[in-house]
């Protein structure tokens, strides 16, 4: 194979800017787009009056696809409720497959998708493409060997994801309960709440949530979120997240004993590099105010953020034979157990949730919320660009 030729399920935001912004303009290298799939066919008559492109062959039922024979890999970018099961059906079939994150809404759904991806050869890999940006890269490595000593806390603002509530009205699966499954830590915080514990190197033990549901937006699920991490050794963390807020921050700063580590808007990176453990300078120092000498260190990185082309072209590329895959699928569970902790808690007053997460509790009070879910009626059909919104 010289080449992987890729289908995509769904061509609504998300898939419509892959084919169109990543395929057609020639940046998915050894890769070609050759088939297509919605079950809406105002969708795809809508996508065809963008596309330059003739042949790609067009399905509205994905299993049909799937059975051409036409793909090697797939994309799948469906609502949420779906990746397991669309994933699941291309696993079996040997098909290699890329998620849209998350992976999915509870974590009893993706267990069953990890264990089919165990048993097949097929490569699987989940769309967390802020992996791919240097300044994560780096405090991950930064972390890992000892730079920044003991961890201390963690402190996560990320309240740049401001929505309009045509933007929720613009779906109908959106913001609900039975059609998404949350609202801004399962639609847009999927990618930090992936790498708060990707950079950290580990999980918290366990979780209390500060939700509010609809506190910005005339919606069902959460637009306003303070979660209370623990971990293991005592550190704490805090992460903070809305859809109602404007300007907005994004700001990371991840602490120890060793200094800390400051990534304002995933752009910039500085370490406060202490000469000395804090902890040691405590026990040894004479004065009762003196705080241990730091270096303070603009961090230089390799400057690479290709983003989900990246993650797309390490995909063909390890299919080609000639790259690890950067991002295992299987992953994924980590970033939903972590978010269905917090949303179970705050639907039980801040509850503290421990780790690993009561998955049949979940999936119980997931249902009880999904029974009530509101039905709207908002037409399907469109799909906005959402280049340089991530």
């Amino acid at each position: 194979m010289e080449q992987v030729r890729y289908g995509i399920i769904g061509l609504g935001n998300q898939g419509s800017s892959y084919a169109l912004n990543i395929f057609e303009k020639g940046k998915a290298k050894d890769a070609v787009l050759v088939a297509a799939c919605d079950n809406n066919p105002v969708k795809i008559e809508s996508f065809k009056k963008k596309t330059t492109r003739d042949d790609i062959v067009y399905f509205s039922d994905y299993k049909e696809m799937l059975d051409s024979g036409m793909c090697d890999a797939i994309l799948v970018e469906t609502p949420h409720y779906q990746h397991p099961e669309m994933v699941i059906e291309c696993l079996n079939r040997g098909i290699n497959v890329i998620c849209e994150k998350p992976a999915g809404v509870y974590t009893k759904q993706v267990r069953e998708m990890n264990e089919v991806a165990k048993k097949n050869n097929a490569l699987f890999a989940l769309m967390f493409n802020q992996r791919t940006n240097c300044v994560y890269r780096k405090m991950k490595e930064i972390i890992a060997e000892g730079g920044i000593g003991e961890l201390q806390r963690v402190n996560w603002i990320i309240t740049d994801w401001y929505r309009t509530q045509q933007y929720y009205d613009s779906g109908s699966w959106r913001a609900t309960w039975a059609g998404e499954g949350g609202g801004v830590l399962i639609n847009q915080c999927p990618h930090q709440i992936d790498l708060v514990q990707w950079v950290v190197g580990e999980m918290p033990v366990s979780v209390n949530g500060f939700c509010q549901y609809g506190r910005w937006h005339d919606i069902e699920v959460e637009d306003e979120v303070t979660a209370f991490f623990k971990y293991k050794n005592g550190a704490t963390g805090v992460f903070i997240t809305t859809t109602g807020e404007a300007p907005g921050t994004n700001r990371l700063e991840i602490s120890g004993t060793g200094g800390k580590l400051l990534s304002e808007n995933g752009k910039t990176l500085t370490w406060y590099k202490n000469a000395v453990d804090s902890q040691e300078h405590c026990k040894t120092a004479t004065e009762g105010f003196k705080k241990p000498d730091k270096e303070i260190i603009e961090v230089e990185t390799d400057g690479e953020n290709p983003q989900h082309a990246g993650i797309i072209n390490n995909f063909t590329a390890a299919l080609l034979g000639k790259e690890k895959l950067f991002v295992d699928g299987k992953d994924g569970i980590n970033g939903v157990e972590l978010m269905n902790a917090i949303e179970l808690s705050g639907w039980n007053n801040a509850e503290e949730i421990t780790l690993p997460i009561d998955e049949d509790r979940y999936l119980r009070e997931l249902n009880e919320h999904r029974a009530v879910s509101k039905i709207k009626t908002t037409e399907d059909g469109a799909a906005a660009n959402t280049a340089g919104t991530y």
